[in-house]
């Protein structure tokens, strides 16, 4: 039940992530702004995630962890109904960047209670459990959103985010054991990023996922003018995609359990090698189909083993290491939606999938640099043991 309160949580957070593309227009036209500037509410949210993150969590560092995550919690209740109530446009920027600066610290500090109660050999599957609470907000959150504020406007949507979000916390302060932060001040938690390995960890994450973020950020017009999908099914094949990822989100928790390293290098040469395949059948509606189901699920299936590597490589701070991880992995994004506009500036858009799958090479050679230091350590602990 501790776990399923989180996952709650961590739902009501990413959909209220997830849920501003689908409600734009109606927040534009409410608060008479053009597009361009609502969307800057998307990048308001990631800006606030990639700094404030990091710096939240190295300064809550010696925080009791549940008392730090419910006093996380209520300012996200209240940051989602001051966005469902904000008369202006200034006021629900304000609102959304409040509201993304606890969201890293709450995830990491979520993850960290999580796999400190699991049963050994189980943290990546613990892991893979909590990311399914993103995977629903995905796959029925932010289109569920959508709806509700598709038919009762757009402040309602927040509203029932804030409403999700207060159930999260009632559940955390509830169910939720306490656990010790064995944190200590600012300074010595950023210590931890002087190791090597932690610093290939995340950079993994930061090289790894940006191919894949590169198709999923121009997925519209890949599927529309590409391969010839109508408009009105994109949202299919977004849901779709969320199925996928959820399958592989656990299948890649399972795997990462038994042979972290391993499956992590396997899985990233499996999403490679089928961004390269879509990139073949992209003029086939059918064979794309099933593709988009196949890449959603390798895309998620390596989530849970990076996060799980993170944390085995900053365990002095591993609270601080998955924040700043996370803020890895906004980074990536930002990275492949400017190198995907290049892309189709240059050689077009059917070579995002090409380029994706160049970058997602990238990964892999990161992920066997950061396998073979672990092997030299661990034979070098051999040898000075004999």
């Amino acid at each position: 039940m501790s776990l399923i309160s989180l996952m709650v949580c961590v739902f009501g957070i990413t959909t209220g992530e997830f849920v501003i593309a689908g409600i734009l227009p109606d927040v534009a036209t409410d608060l008479q702004v053009s597009i361009p500037a609502a969307g800057l509410l998307v990048t308001a949210y990631a800006i606030g995630m990639i700094v404030g993150g990091p710096l939240l969590t190295a300064l809550t560092a010696r925080y009791p962890r549940k008392p730090l995550m419910l006093t996380l919690m209520v300012i996200t209740v209240v940051g989602n109904l001051a966005s469902a109530f904000a008369p202006m446009y200034g006021m629900l920027f304000a609102a959304r960047v409040i509201t993304a600066l606890v969201t890293s610290t709450f995830f990491a500090n979520a993850i960290v209670t999580a796999v400190s109660t699991a049963p050994e050999g189980k943290q990546a599957s613990t892991v893979s459990k909590l990311v399914f609470g993103m995977n629903i907000a995905m796959v029925l959150g932010a289109p569920l959103g959508t709806f509700i504020g598709n038919q009762f406007g757009w402040r309602t949507t927040f509203l029932a985010i804030a409403i999700v979000c207060a159930l999260g916390l009632a559940l955390t302060w509830r169910l939720v054991p306490a656990v010790a932060n064995a944190g200590g001040s600012a300074v010595a938690e950023l210590k931890v990023f002087r190791a090597h390995n932690v610093q290939l960890a995340i950079l993994v994450t930061a090289v790894a996922n940006a191919g894949l973020l590169m198709v999923f950020t121009y997925v519209a017009p890949l599927l529309t003018d590409v391969t010839g999908y109508a408009a009105g099914t994109v949202a299919t094949m977004l849901l779709v995609y969320g199925v996928g990822a959820a399958v592989g989100n656990f299948a890649g928790g399972w795997l990462a359990d038994r042979a972290l390293m391993p499956s992590q290098i396997g899985l990233l040469s499996a999403l490679a090698a089928a961004l390269v395949v879509m990139w073949a059948v992209s003029g086939s509606i059918v064979a794309t189909g099933v593709m988009v189901f196949v890449v959603g699920a390798l895309g998620f299936s390596v989530v849970p083993g990076m996060q799980a590597r993170v944390m085995s490589t900053a365990t002095a701070a591993p609270t601080l290491a998955i924040a700043v991880n996370a803020s890895a992995y906004q980074l990536a994004a930002a990275f492949a939606g400017w190198l995907g506009g290049r892309v189709i500036d240059g050689p077009g858009l059917k070579s995002i999938y090409l380029v994706g799958a160049g970058v997602t090479v990238a990964g892999i050679l990161v992920s066997l640099f950061a396998w073979y230091r672990d092997r030299a350590a661990a034979a070098a602990e051999k040898v000075s043991a004999a």
